[in-house]
């Protein structure tokens, strides 16, 4: 428990500690993310969650979040498009302007560290292969550290544990919500 607590920190060990159980967190998982999830090994509600995280707008009436597929990170600043048409053209924009640290979709995985995974801008901005990219990326994290929480920290910033840390703490919130809501 310790050791959990030096990773972590109490609020985080506490929220894991308190919940429900990953299982029931992913019955309120998209079918989406519930597949790709499967391909990857990655718990469900994880999955989901980092998504929430990286790309979540308020929609419709009742201003639920969810995560948006045409989603752009330019410089610091979100941009939510109406279409993966329209979100397309901006990303084709940026990238002539010579802009290259782009985050993109549901994922929102970054155009300068992942282009090759990616392949172009139009299907960076598919909902399916962008999951999958963003899945992929977990995974990787998780075969060096061995820790799903520890994994989330690594998609967001790998060499910075401060901002890492941070990142975790705000999927674990969202992690808590997807699993009051199962």
């Amino acid at each position: 428990m310790a050791a959990l607590i030096r990773v972590f920190g109490w609020p985080v060990v506490f929220a894991v500690l308190t919940l429900p159980s990953i299982s029931r967190a992913n019955e309120s998982v998209p079918a989406g993310y519930r597949m790709i999830a499967a391909e990857h090994g990655i718990p469900q509600s994880v999955l989901f969650a980092v998504a929430l995280t990286e790309s979540g707008k308020q929609t419709g009436q009742t201003g639920t979040l969810r995560p948006w597929p045409w989603t752009l990170n330019v410089a610091g600043r979100g941009y939510f498009f109406d279409s993966r048409q329209a979100a397309w053209q901006a990303l084709t924009a940026y990238l002539k302007e010579g802009k290259r640290s782009i985050d993109i979709g549901l994922m929102q995985v970054n155009w300068r560290y992942h282009q090759d995974r990616l392949g172009t801008p139009w299907q960076a901005l598919d909902p399916y292969h962008n999951i999958r990219v963003g899945a992929g990326i977990l995974q990787d994290c998780y075969v060096t550290r061995q820790d799903w929480w520890g994994s989330v920290g690594c998609y967001h910033s790998p060499k910075d544990s401060y901002r890492a840390d941070r990142y975790r703490r705000r999927v674990v919130s969202h992690w808590q919500r997807i699993a009051q809501e199962g």
